[in-house]
C-alpha cells in the first residue's frame, strides 16, 4: 500500500467534506481535520485516528489487526488505524472518515450546523 498515496486522498476526502479543514498542525506535527474547530481526525506519518461510534471501537480493532483503539485519544470515542493496512481499502477509510465526520457535525448547535450545511 503506498502510503502517501493514502495521506493525499485522505485529506483531499476531508477537505472535500461540507465546511471542514484539513491543514498541518506543527504543534502536534500531524495533518488536523476539523469542522467549526472541532477535531475529527488526527493523521501522522503512519496512522489516521478518527472518532466512532463507542460500540464500534472494540469491533474494529477486534476484525482488523491494523486498527487499535485510538493513539493518545480516548480510547472510548476514536480507533487508530495504519495507514500502510492491506486490510481495509481506501474507500473503507474515506466511510471511517465520514463517520468520524459525521459524529462530529452531530454534536454541533444547530445553528452551527445550519451555517455549515447552508454553506455559510
Amino acid at each position: 500500500m503506498d502510503i502517501e498515496n493514502r495521506k493525499k486522498e485522505s485529506i483531499e476526502f476531508g477537505k472535500n467534506l461540507q465546511g471542514a479543514d484539513v491543514y498541518y498542525r506543527d504543534s502536534w506535527e500531524c495533518d488536523y481535520f476539523s469542522i467549526n474547530g472541532k477535531c475529527f481526525g488526527m493523521m501522522t506519518k503512519d496512522l489516521i485516528t478518527l472518532k466512532n461510534k463507542p460500540e464500534d471501537i472494540l469491533a474494529m480493532s477486534d476484525l482488523y489487526s491494523d486498527v487499535s483503539p485510538g493513539y493518545y485519544a480516548s480510547k472510548k470515542h476514536w480507533n487508530s488505524i495504519k495507514l500502510n493496512a492491506k486490510q481495509l481499502s481506501n474507500e473503507e477509510i474515506r466511510n471511517l472518515i465520514e463517520i468520524s465526520y459525521n459524529l462530529v457535525l452531530d454534536k454541533l448547535t444547530k445553528k452551527e450546523k445550519n451555517s455549515i450545511l447552508e454553506g455559510k
